[in-house]
């Protein structure tokens, strides 16, 4: 989701030094084609034996359940209030581990070193897609709630940027037992985007970590990009992360599944020999009823969404990092109803929400 970041601040230097080695929230309406013809350009590829393996395994073929983690409790949140702690980390992790062997992290900063760090000193049994997250290169005017950057704000985060693509190299390799798929960007190509990268840039950080990485690489975006404007990129990708929300897109409980469905279809039907993994689906239970109508956001819809998408993630062989684990309270504005706040499966107090009583009683 276009509010789900870390922060991240590692020495400039390391991406000189990685460089030196190389010589699209008020969702509008995402629209996109649904029958883009066939653009496969997979077997351009050159797989190494360990990404190979990788992709072969059941993570990237729908036999782990997975879903996407954030750390943040009320209170905190991304360079802000208390820190994040190694104890409640090491308490959401061995939480999740009781039904999860999958967790995402959308950033490369110190929270996710931190929870890296648990993992392999707490020997949890998690694996990790790790993310680079990155910031607005260029202002979008196609989105109406960005902020305008000045020029030396650009280029500012343009150099945050380069350092959290050395970070997430460097974490991908500390961590190599543990992360097993690595993704550069999130939502930075969708047209509706307020962190656009200019898609020459999001090439050469792709091109970058891929050399430098021996796990898969992907992007996540919203699932429209990658019917065309992502065609240029498509060589360097070694998997697809698609993101899919039937509910921002004002689609019932009884028309979800089938819209998710249609969205991973139409990708795959452009890119046939490329796996495709949903990086996020999930469905919110509030809403202040300024973009989601309150009668569509509650617990009940999140529970027949999730067994509904993890019965067919099975069926099919997709792997589906379910949008997410806890409730956010840091993110959005005031309103405490406001959607981007209530999509986990967990409240922010770590209680399970009705989709999941059943797995702790």
């Amino acid at each position: 989701m276009r509010l789900h970041r870390f922060l991240t601040w590692v020495p400039l230097f390391a991406f000189s030094l990685v460089l030196a080695c190389t010589a699209e929230s008020s969702k509008p309406d995402q629209g996109g084609s649904l029958e883009d013809p066939t653009l496969d350009t997979s077997e351009q590829l050159d797989l190494s034996p360990a990404r190979e393996n990788l992709l072969a395994s059941k993570y990237f073929n729908g036999g782990i359940r997975a879903i996407s983690y954030s750390p943040y409790r009320d209170g905190q949140g991304p360079g802000w209030g208390s820190p994040v702690t190694q104890e409640q980390v090491r308490e959401d992790l061995e939480l999740l581990a009781k039904h999860w062997g999958w967790i995402r992290l959308y950033g490369s900063g110190a929270d996710s070193k931190l929870i890296l760090e648990v993992i392999d000193n707490q020997q949890i049994p998690l694996k990790v897609m790790l993310g680079a997250w990155l910031d607005a290169e260029v202002n979008n005017p196609q989105n109406p709630w960005q902020k305008a950057y000045t020029d030396d704000e650009l280029a500012q985060q343009k150099l945050g940027n380069q350092t959290e693509v050395a970070s997430l190299i460097e974490l991908a390799n500390q961590f190599s037992d543990t992360v097993i798929a690595v993704n550069v960007g999130n939502e930075a190509l969708v047209d509706w985007t307020d962190h656009l990268v200019p898609m020459q840039a999001m090439h050469e950080y792709v091109k970058t970590v891929r050399a430098h990485v021996s796990q898969p690489v992907s992007i996540a975006e919203n699932y429209v990009p990658y019917l065309g404007k992502m065609d240029p990129l498509m060589q360097d990708l070694d998997f697809i992360t698609l993101h899919t929300y039937p509910i921002w897109e004002q689609k019932s409980i009884d028309e979800a599944l089938a819209y998710t469905i249609a969205n991973v279809s139409s990708v795959k039907r452009r890119f046939p020999n490329k796996i495709i993994v949903i990086g996020e689906a999930g469905w919110t239970t509030k809403s202040d009823g300024a973009a989601i109508p309150v009668t569509e956001a509650n617990e009940t819809h999140q529970k027949i969404y999730f067994e509904q998408l993890m019965q067919w993630s099975l069926a099919s062989g997709t792997s589906v990092f379910f949008f997410e684990a806890f409730d956010e309270s840091w993110k959005g504005g005031p309103n405490p109803d406001e959607p981007e706040k209530h999509w986990g499966l967990f409240d922010s107090n770590r209680q399970p929400k009705l989709a999941i009583e059943h797995l702790y009683p």
